[in-house]
């Protein structure tokens, strides 16, 4: 096998054809370059729609039969070659999604509009819709309780006078809906300045973008305008990089005050990381609204209903009482009071109520980077839009190429990359949440919205349940499903992680998934994914898949001067931390003969392709990479460690410096000291890689972290594994695959479980 490795050994490559520019001529050039370097399979995925004016004609647009012929042509002469194929779950690289995809099919949220009503006497009028996007919108429940203590104080409505420190007008701040932003480089403040005492209780936060700073605001509150007393620092949520589609609410302190103060000081900011992406950037403050409110609000309710992945400490009772809280015998269902379009007839009994309309829409999110394959993307909790979405795109490839020939070649099917945002409903949900949780969630649905039901206890414990229900939903519903149609057509099943976008737990999908991926990147601190790579690894051990590949040198920016011996390195980094199959990224293919360097995506690469100058000799190191793999193939790795990830969802493997609390004696006092200069982050210096990306120098980095443990190692092992495949025997803990470890090791508090 050393000497002559076999094809399960040979790197793979993402084969991009981008722009619709294809050709017949460009298609058997690419493949035999392929089959002489080594290659094994490609990866075929097409890019972005035909240009104007097309920069190849005749353009193949996808879906069109000429795009049909080009895709059925490269598989004849991939089968001539002998190498093999996988086929992605849509056009484009993101993620299951198409024109066939209607808003009812596609990925859904909780939405809501809340009224105020005094009672005693009958109301006959039409409730305000909720949130409505691609004109799709279902009503879920109508509810009606008596409006608890504040919930009518807003800063919305009660407008303060708002000033800053630096004089610039930021009146604006205090609009809600506005599109303004305040920015400012320096430490500064802004201040509300109330008529008469205002109660607050909670706070949004709204920005356009990604911005750490405004979710890091030091508040100070006094009646004077002289005298300040601290009343809370705001502690960012973990958050991955698509987290600018939602607001930040935070419980608060309650507190009376004239003025409010929001000081802004990026100095002891975190340093960033995979799961504190906007850490990662230079650092200032850029936010368009804060509004202040009397109303109890669920603390960072928007990630705990899953609508976006993040993470953040529950709500204490000092933070809201239960007093403050809407009993649940209090809350009246008035769903049957509601006609179709809206009209609520409702006798409403004595006091003030508040009305809450909750339903649902489309998240919107579609396959962004797809051509003619570009829609919507697929309701990920639904297994009939799951199936709708294979048969549309790879059903009608198989069809089109012929089931002869995609039997011979097409080997495998594919999920890439989750950048299609996390949903919180589908049509299914209630019925699945009944089923695995053992109770109804309508009673509780308020909770959508922030709105604490019972005590804070019991919202956070419902929350809790909903966000355990979406992954386990994700897990069973999507990839399950998938799993199922890619072996009902004699394939096997690739995927690469759902964090830090969906809410779930992000080893175990890889349960459902044949051959779990993860990704690095060269020179591309900002956007490389440590936590990926070690949700893949750990996730293919405690699961059993012997075959772990990584998504291989993706790089933000090329500079046009990679080779070989500069890749080497970090390739051998990641065969040790544990893959053993490298798919490059990315061979884009070139449609001429007679250019070069023909097409790339976008800047983004590596530019792994036949018209690289040192493409002839890059089989040496592909036969390198084989003979690595080969050997990585066989047996099982020895791991000492296994990690417990925690029963919080979302969840991910931890990385090596969230361990150090707890196994500080094996990183030993040099490292202790790194870590320590690391996290404190003074002066928050800036980094420049690669050229023209400015980032935080202390942004986790996993390639510095060679052998930290000292000759130990670990995997990551979550609740399913622990509970479902794991047992003990002479002292070990062992795995129904196989793998054993000496320690299990249950970290406390930690930043990913706070």
């Amino acid at each position: 096998n050393f000497s002559s490795p076999p094809e399960s050994a040979r790197p793979w490559v993402y084969w991009y054809w981008m722009h619709a520019a294809v050709s017949r001529k460009g298609i058997t050039a690419d493949l035999e370059a392929m089959k002489d370097a080594g290659i094994g399979g490609v990866y075929l995925f097409t890019i972005n729609g035909v240009t104007q004016p097309p920069l190849y004609k005749p353009p193949a647009e996808q879906l069109s039969p000429e795009w049909y012929e080009m895709v059925r042509f490269a598989f004849s002469e991939a089968d001539r070659l002998g190498l093999k194929m996988a086929i992605h779950s849509c056009d484009g690289f993101t993620l299951a999604g198409g024109p066939w995809i209607t808003s009812e099919l596609s990925m859904q949220k909780v939405v809501w509009t809340e009224t105020i009503m005094n009672g005693a006497k009958a109301y006959h009028g039409t409730l305000p819709q909720p949130e409505t996007i691609r004109d799709f919108y279902r009503d879920i429940a109508v509810f009606a309780f008596p409006m608890p203590n504040g919930e009518d104080i807003t800063s919305a409505a009660i407008i303060p006078k708002v000033s800053t420190s630096n004089g610039r007008n930021a009146q604006f701040l205090a609009e809600r809906g506005n599109n303004e932003q305040f920015r400012s480089n320096d430490p500064c403040w802004i201040q509300y300045e109330f008529d008469s005492p205002f109660t607050c209780r909670s706070m949004k936060v709204s920005t356009e973008g990604n911005n750490f700073q405004s979710q890091r605001l030091r508040i100070e509150t006094g009646n004077d305008g002289i005298h300040f007393d601290q009343l809370v620092q705001l502690v960012p949520p973990r958050h991955g990089w698509q987290d600018a589609e939602s607001d930040f609410t935070f419980a608060l302190p309650p507190v009376t005050a004239r003025f409010y103060r929001f000081i802004y000081d990026n100095e002891g900011s975190e340093s960033g990381s995979e799961d504190l992406d906007a850490a990662k950037w230079r650092q200032s403050l850029n936010i368009s609204g804060i509004e202040l409110t009397g109303a109890p609000r669920i603390h960072q309710f928007e990630g705990k209903s899953g609508v976006i992945w993040r993470i953040s400490s529950r709500t204490t009772t000092e933070q809201i009482i239960d007093s403050l809280c809407v009993p649940l015998d209090q809350i009246i269902d008035i769903t049957d009071k509601l006609d179709e379009k809206g009209f609520l007839s409702w006798n409403v009994p004595e006091g003030k109520w508040v009305i809450l309309r909750m339903g649902h829409t489309s998240t919107g999110h579609t396959n962004y980077v797809g051509g003619a394959g570009l829609g919507l993307e697929c309701d990920k909790l639904n297994p009939d839009a799951v199936r709708i979405q294979f048969d549309h795109w790879v059903g009608d490839i198989i069809r089109r190429v012929g089931p002869d020939l995609a039997a011979r070649v097409l080997k495998t099917f594919h999920t890439d990359s989750w950048e299609c945002g996390s949903q919180n409903w589908s049509p299914v949900f209630r019925d699945e949440f009944l089923r695995r949780r053992g109770y109804d969630l309508l009673p509780y649905l308020p909770a959508f919205a922030g709105i604490p039901v019972q005590s804070a206890e019991v919202s956070e414990k419902f929350l809790s349940d909903v966000r355990l229900t979406i992954g386990e939903l994700v897990t069973d519903n999507f990839f399950g499903t998938l799993a199922n149609l890619a072996h009902q057509n004699n394939l096997d099943f690739s995927a690469e992680n759902t964090a830090p976008v969906m809410t779930g737990d992000a080893m175990q999908h890889f349960q459902k998934v044949d051959i779990p991926m993860g990704e690095f990147w060269l020179n591309s601190p900002t956007h490389d994914k440590p936590n990926d790579m070690l949700d893949a690894i750990s996730a293919a051990h405690i699961y059993a898949k012997n075959i772990i590949q990584a998504e291989s040198f993706t790089t933000l920016r090329m500079d046009w001067h990679e080779y070989p011996g500069a890749l080497k390195s970090l390739g051998d980094f990641n065969l040790a931390l544990g893959i053993n199959r490298m798919v490059f990224h990315v061979y884009t293919h070139n449609p001429w003969l007679d250019k070069k360097p023909g097409m790339t995506l976008d800047g983004v690469g590596l530019y792994f392709q036949r018209d690289q100058t040192w493409w002839k000799p890059v089989k040496a190191w592909t036969a390198y990479i084989r003979r690595c793999q080969v050997l990585l193939q066989q047996g099982l790795p020895v791991v000492d460690i296994a990690v417990f990830t925690g029963e919080e969802t979302p969840r991910r493997a931890l990385t090596p410096d969230r361990l150090i609390p707890f196994l500080p004696g094996l990183f030993g006092d040099e490292k202790l000291s790194e870590e320590k200069v690391r996290i404190e982050n003074t002066g928050i210096p800036l980094q420049e890689k690669p050229g023209g990306v400015f980032h935080t120098a202390n942004t986790f980095a996993l390639k510095t972290w060679i052998d930290p443990l000292r000759g130990y190692h670990y995997d990551s092992f979550n609740k399913d594994a622990l509970i479902n495949f794991a047992s003990v025997k002479n002292g070990r803990i062992m795995l129904s695959g196989g793998m054993s470890y000496g320690v299990l090791l249950i970290p406390g508090s930690r930043k990913m479980s706070p």
